[in-house]
C-alpha cells in the first residue's frame, strides 16, 4: 500500500470505537510472534504529563547510549510521530511495510481490533525490527484495559499526575481514575508515582490506591520527592532548576508544571540505575537539556506572544493557568480554544476566564469535537468578547488580530487542533 492507502487502512471506520479488554491485542501480537516479549519497557500512565514525562525519559536514555523507542499519542502534525527511535519518526516506507505485514493477521480476526490496538501491535513489531534496547511506552487511555498493558513487567511503571478525565470510561471519581491507572502495576515490579499534589485536596486517596495495589502485587513504590525540586528561573525559552544533587538543569519545556514532570522522569531513571542501566548524572542533565515535546506550552510566535498548549481537562488547564500567571502575572490573554464535547467544558473555561481579554472558539478536527457556535454560547456567560470561527486558520488570524502586536494569544483545549494551529501560525509568519 502507498502511504495514503496505509493511513486510510489504519484509520478505517471498522477499527473505530472503544472495546474494553486486551484479548484482541494479545491475539494479534500472538499472530505476529509476540514481538513485545523480546522488548524492555518503561510504561507511562496518568492523566496529565504522560507525553512530556515519556519524552524526558526517552531523551535521557538516548543520551546514555541506548537505542530508545518512544510510543505516544495523539500526533501533532503527522501520524509517524507516534513511533520514534532515537528521536527519528518511523519513515513512510517503514510504516507502509509494517502495515502490509500486519494487515493479513488483523483482517483475519473475527473480533476486529480497534484502531489503537492495531497501532499498538504495529509499534511493537516496529520497535523489535529496529532492535530497540528499551521502549518508553505511553498509555493511550486509562491503564488496566489499555492495549499497551499487554506487556510483561516493565523496567518501571510510571504514573504521572492524576485528574478527572475520560470519566465516562474510567469512572466519576479520582479514586476510580487512579484505579484504572494502577492497572499497569504488575507483580514484583517497580512503580514510580508523581507524589502528593498540593493543589488537589483529596489527592491522598489517589496515593492510597497506588499503595494498596503495590501491596497486593508485591511491587515497590517510589514517590517523587518534590521537596528536592528548586526552580531557579522561568522564561519563554527554558526552565532552570535543581533536583537534589543535580544542579542547573536546563529544560526547554517552559510550562511551570514541566520541572515536576522532569523530576518524575529523573526518579524513574534513578530506578533504572538500580537495574544496571548505565545512566550518569551528566546523561540526565544533557538529555533533559535537549528534550523536544511540541504542543505543550510551546511558544510559536513572539510578537504577539503565541503559546500552544495541550491542556484538555480541568486539571491540565489549572496547571496551564498557573504557568500563565507565573510568566505574565495579571496580563490579559486572548484564548483560542476548541474542545471535545465530552469534556467538562464549564470547569475548563472557568479556570481561564479570569485571565481572558477575549475568546475565539473553533472546532478541532475530530468527530467528538464541540461545534464552535456551541462553545461560543458557553463562553458568552463571562461577558467578554467571543468570536466563533468556522475554520482554525480563520480563528488563529482573529486571535492574533485581537491580541495586537504586544499582546498574548494562548491556544488550548484539545491536542487534536494543535497541528492545524501550528500550520496556521507558521503560514502567517511566512
Amino acid at each position: 500500500m502507498s502511504y495514503e492507502e496505509t493511513l486510510r487502512y489504519i484509520h478505517n471506520v471498522k477499527w473505530q470505537g472503544a472495546k474494553p479488554g486486551l484479548s484482541r491485542t494479545r491475539e494479534l501480537l500472538r499472530a505476529l510472534g509476540n514481538p513485545e516479549k523480546s522488548l524492555k519497557f518503561v510504561h507511562v500512565a496518568g492523566t496529565n504529563g504522560k507525553g512530556s514525562t515519556a519524552a524526558c525519559i526517552a531523551s535521557v536514555l538516548q543520551t546514555a547510549g541506548y537505542r530508545t523507542g518512544l510510543y505516544t499519542s495523539p500526533y501533532i502534525l503527522r501520524f509517524n510521530e507516534r513511533m520514534q527511535v532515537n528521536g527519528a519518526h518511523i519513515t513512510d516506507a517503514e510504516l507502509e511495510d509494517m502495515t502490509d505485514q500486519i494487515r493479513p493477521f488483523a483482517d483475519a480476526m473475527t473480533d476486529a481490533p480497534t484502531e489503537f490496538e492495531l497501532i499498538t501491535a504495529l509499534a511493537m513489531k516496529y520497535f523489535l525490527f529496529k532492535k530497540c534496547d528499551i521502549v518508553v511506552l505511553e498509555v493511550g487511555m486509562g491503564g488496566e484495559l489499555d492495549s499497551t498493558n499487554v506487556i510483561d513487567v516493565p523496567e518501571a511503571a510510571v504514573i504521572t499526575a492524576i485528574g478527572l478525565d475520560h470519566t465516562a470510561e474510567l469512572g466519576p471519581t479520582l479514586r476510580d481514575v487512579a484505579a484504572a491507572k494502577a492497572g499497569i502495576i504488575k507483580n514484583g515490579g517497580d512503580v514510580v508515582i508523581y507524589g502528593g499534589n498540593v493543589t488537589c485536596s483529596d489527592y491522598r486517596e489517589v496515593e492510597e490506591v497506588f499503595e494498596q495495589t503495590c501491596r497486593e502485587k508485591n511491587a515497590v513504590l517510589h514517590r517523587t520527592d518534590f521537596s528536592k525540586l528548586n526552580i531557579l528561573s522561568l522564561d519563554l525559552d527554558a526552565v532552570l532548576f535543581d533536583f537534589g544533587s543535580l544542579k542547573n538543569i536546563r529544560l526547554p519545556l517552559v510550562g511551570a508544571y514541566q520541572p515536576k514532570n522532569a523530576a518524575l522522569a529523573i526518579t524513574a531513571l534513578e530506578v533504572l540505575r538500580t537495574k544496571n542501566w548505565r545512566i550518569s548524572d551528566d546523561d540526565i542533565i544533557t538529555g533533559l537539556s535537549c528534550v523536544c515535546w511540541p504542543g505543550r506550552f510551546e511558544v510559536l510566535m513572539k510578537r504577539p506572544i503565541f503559546i500552544l498548549d495541550g491542556a484538555h481537562n480541568p486539571h491540565g488547564i489549572a496547571a496551564t493557568v498557573d504557568s500563565l500567571r507565573r510568566h505574565f502575572e495579571e496580563r490579559k490573554i486572548v484564548f483560542l480554544t476548541g474542545v471535545m464535547a465530552d469534556k467538562d467544558v464549564g470547569a475548563m473555561m472557568g479556570y481561564i476566564a479570569p485571565l481572558a481579554k477575549a475568546f475565539v472558539a473553533v472546532e478541532p478536527p475530530n468527530p467528538r469535537a464541540m461545534k464552535a457556535e456551541r462553545l461560543k454560547d458557553i463562553l458568552s456567560v463571562y461577558g467578554l468578547p467571543v468570536t466563533a470561527c468556522a475554520e482554525i486558520p480563520e480563528g488563529v488570524a482573529a486571535a492574533i488580530r485581537q491580541a495586537e502586536e504586544d499582546g498574548i494569544v494562548v491556544a488550548l483545549g484539545s491536542l487534536y487542533f494543535s497541528g492545524d494551529v501550528r500550520k496556521a501560525v507558521n503560514a502567517l509568519k511566512n
